[in-house]
């Protein structure tokens, strides 16, 4: 019994102890800048937030690398990747796994657009998804969808990873057709 009382008290220390260090800024809302990032792709090569400007951004957070949610949610921006083009936009996809695990990732299900390995969490960190359990660390399925001008326009916090991207071209279309009235 006292060791359930031990752990129990461990347990309520690590959580109130990640809470406390986990430095996650609020969730960018629209009409905000995006936040700047800087990292590796799946191949190695660094990519920044500036080096899209000009085109329409769909940037997505995801948990984990070949889990079903988040392969299911790939897979998905994969087969719908020529619309999106279409539409003048891009797709990334970020998460805390490493390159390494992006490039088995995107390899096994052939995914063709930028998989970013955010290992220090600091880019979840600033669009205000890192989840931080001590022992757990994973970017929140979040998506932004960002203008040509850096700002985001949309934030998606609830999402259907069977339905995603074609709610993403269904707002894009509506966007685009905004601007041009």
């Amino acid at each position: 019994m006292k060791w359930l009382v031990l752990l129990g008290m461990l347990g309520a220390l690590a959580l109130w102890f990640t809470r406390r260090t986990a430095r996650t800024d609020p969730v960018p809302q629209p009409g905000q800048a995006a936040p700047e990032f800087t990292l590796p792709d799946q191949n190695g090569q660094v990519h920044g937030l500036r080096e899209f400007v000009g085109k329409w951004l769909v940037l997505y957070f995801y948990p984990k690398d070949d889990t079903p949610g988040c392969t299911r949610e790939s897979c998905a921006f994969r087969d719908d990747l020529q619309q999106i083009a279409d539409l003048d936009a891009q797709v990334i996809g970020i998460s805390v796994d490493d390159a390494g695990s992006h490039a088995r990732f995107a390899r096994k299900y052939h995914l063709p657009f930028l998989l970013l390995a955010d290992h220090t969490a600091a880019a979840a960190a600033s669009y205000g998804v890192l989840s931080d359990w001590v022992l757990f660390r994973f970017a929140r399925r979040h998506t932004f969808l960002i203008d040509p001008q850096g700002k985001i326009v949309k934030v998606y916090d609830k999402v259907d990873t069977s339905r995603h991207s074609k709610q993403i071209i269904e707002d894009l279309y509506k966007l685009q057709a905004e601007d041009k009235a």
